[in-house]
């Protein structure tokens, strides 16, 4: 990023490489649409070209990544909401296929199904910490410095996110 930020634009396509997946999976673990995710991977890299220069290379790139990530995320969504644009699926929409599956499959299935419901019905921020943390496995130190605030307030909201999750995910699977 440091060579991007001094005007070497080349290595922008080697970052685009690099972290374009674990982008797109943020924003489809958020409940966007795969186009719609693209998209927004695509924004983010154009701000990252537009804001090279405030890049100081202290700290990770991917922490000032997801940062962004997360400032397009939510202009998007400001965006959509005065536009009245449907973003993506919702939970009720996600159907299991269990043709010619063993019953473990199905049962794994379904779970997999309760988890995004439970997943879709957390508030954004919790979904977002969750997401990060333990799809995108980032450290704590690199969500405290997304979100902006301490290690161990990462921590305490990582876990309260959990907490809920699993208060959800209970009661999806007794209804």
């Amino acid at each position: 990023m440091l060579k991007v930020k001094n005007g070497d634009l080349d290595k922008l396509g080697l970052l685009y490489e690099r972290h374009k997946k674990r982008l797109f999976g943020f924003f489809y673990n958020l409940g966007n649409n795969p186009s719609v995710s693209e998209d927004l991977v695509q924004n983010v890299f154009m701000r990252i070209l537009k804001y090279r220069k405030s890049y100081i290379g202290e700290g990770s790139f991917t922490a000032w990544m997801f940062r962004m990530a997360r400032n397009v995320n939510y202009d998007y969504h400001k965006k959509a909401s005065k536009e009245n644009i449907s973003t993506g699926v919702s939970p009720e929409e996600v159907k299991a296929d269990t043709e010619d599956h063993i019953n473990d499959e199905i049962e794994k299935k379904g779970n997999n199904i309760l988890l995004k419901q439970a997943l879709a019905k957390l508030p954004e921020e919790k979904r977002e910490l969750l997401i990060l943390s333990k799809y995108r496995e980032l450290k704590f130190s690199e969500i405290a410095k997304i979100i902006g605030c301490t290690e161990n307030a990462a921590k305490v909201r990582v876990h309260r996110a959990l907490k809920d999750l699993k208060t959800i995910f209970t009661q999806l699977e007794i209804a």
